[in-house]
């Protein structure tokens, strides 16, 4: 299993894959230690997630770079990323434990209630492209519960892999409660049906969503899918223009487009479309390209060729159906993954730049005739994970995100971004089952009703 740097092309480092007779020696012993996990006390539990936090923060500089070098996040927003993740770890420590506490429930019995109890080992298969993130977005609200954390990551991303599992046994978690396996997709199957995993949660593309969700279904384990999106951000014709264009530059953008939640149809209503055409590209043409390991660079390399030559092919196709090329479009010459800033006016349903997920800079507009149309055209797509509209009228945008969006995360007059907070998700294509928050937080334990006759 090799890691690439993607700026570079220049290997890393060659890691060897843990063999089927260690994943099922790390899964028995994360399953025992789930055992004596569940007896810890909310306060031991959130001691530990609090010195994970302390350690996040003062090793933010050291896994910013581990992460430009591995996927080719900048540096600067490697170090945000690493910062998020902490905040998620003192929001369970302060939270966890309110967030599962009985609740009574009046009945004809003498006393019953509801109480929330862990599951056991539950196995993470994550992406590349928040290497920390989407680890602690599910490993924080998991063993705040009681849970045991086994982690599949993608293979790009080894280093990043080892280095949490490292930190949070530092952070005075039991040594096997939890740990990373290195392996290839093609394991998967065989972890998921092994008898001491209990859940499974599983971020990446809905192709891997529906192979995850039929293994898990014939093993009969609960499942959570965040999977691809196409989020579309509605733009009404009195939207401001200057804080739209760049809330919409800053949600395509973000970790170089490489984001299920990153802003990628631009659904323009016909007033305002030449005018936001314009904006757009001139703002993203300011956007600077180049080594990720410099603090003044906005846009990294993809993370690998294969995912370039994939966005690039998307392109061209879209161009060859009658897109116009407004900006970037081309594949830079010299070594490395790197794609530039690219915009694509009178994008139409029928052209990969509308419907598949585009998966980097890639910024698409779509014209609509009203506010209607404009509903009409960003609901038509098989993903549902987060979209956005701008609008002057609050109470308007407010109807329209709570309404007439169909995604798990609306926003107006911001671009879509995952907080501790609030539960994250989406619907259709885009996966089941919610993240973070307190609905996080109850998605892998046992909802168990008590009735005192």
């Amino acid at each position: 299993m090799e890691s690439i740097n993607p700026a570079t092309g220049e290997r890393l480092r060659v890691y060897e894959e843990t063999s089927p007779g260690e994943v099922d020696g790390i899964l028995r012993r994360a399953a025992s230690a789930a055992l004596a996990w569940r007896s810890a006390s909310f306060a031991e539990r959130a001691r530990c997630l609090a010195s994970a936090a302390g350690l996040l923060r003062a090793g933010a500089d050291e896994n910013a770079r581990r992460m430009a070098l591995e996927m080719g996040k900048p540096v600067a927003q490697g170090r945000a990323e690493v910062e998020k993740c902490a905040w998620a770890c003192d929001y369970y420590a302060e939270h966890g434990e309110r967030f599962l506490a009985p609740e009574m429930v009046a009945t004809d019995a003498r006393r019953s209630l509801v109480v929330f109890r862990p599951l056991g080992p539950v196995l993470a298969i994550m992406p590349w492209n928040f290497p920390f993130w989407q680890v602690f977005r599910f490993a924080a609200p998991a063993l705040m519960a009681g849970n045991a954390g086994v982690l599949k990551h993608a293979s790009n991303v080894s280093g990043c892999a080892l280095a949490i599992e490292a930190l949070l046994r530092e952070a005075g978690f039991p040594e096997d409660l939890f740990r990373a396996v290195l392996l290839p997709s093609g394991r998967v199957a065989d972890m998921i049906a092994h008898p001491a995993v209990s859940a499974v949660t599983l971020t990446g593309s809905t192709a891997a969503g529906r192979a995850v969700a039929a293994a898990a279904g014939a093993a009969v384990k609960k499942t959570v899918l965040e999977l691809g999106g196409s989020d579309a951000y509605v733009v009404l014709e009195d939207a401001d223009l200057p804080r739209t264009v760049e809330a919409c530059a800053a949600g395509r953008m973000i970790n170089g487009g490489q984001s299920c939640i990153a802003a990628k149809r631009f659904i323009v209503v016909e007033p305002l479309v030449g005018d936001f055409e314009a904006a757009l590209t001139a703002r993203l043409a300011e956007t600077t390209m180049g080594d990720p390991l410099q603090e003044d660079v906005d846009l990294g390399p993809q993370a690998r060729r294969s995912l370039r030559d994939a966005l690039h092919r998307q392109v061209v196709e879209s161009v060859a159906a009658g897109a116009r090329l407004l900006l970037g479009g081309t594949v830079p010459d010299g070594p490395g993954a790197f794609y530039p800033p690219t915009v694509l006016a009178d994008v139409a349903p029928g052209m990969p730049a509308f419907d598949e997920e585009t998966f980097g800079p890639v910024a698409a507009i779509v014209r609509a005739r009203d506010e209607a149309d404009a509903l009409r055209l960003a609901n038509a797509s098989a993903y549902g994970l987060g979209a956005a509209v701008f609008t002057a009228d609050l109470a308007r945008g407010e109807r329209i995100a709570a309404d007439g969006l169909e995604a798990g995360c609306c926003f107006v007059n911001a671009y879509v971004r995952s907080d501790p907070r609030l539960p994250f998700g989406g619907v259709k294509d885009s996966g089941y089952g919610r993240e973070l928050g307190e609905f996080g937080i109850r998605e892998f334990v046992n909802v168990k009703s008590i009735y005192v006759g």
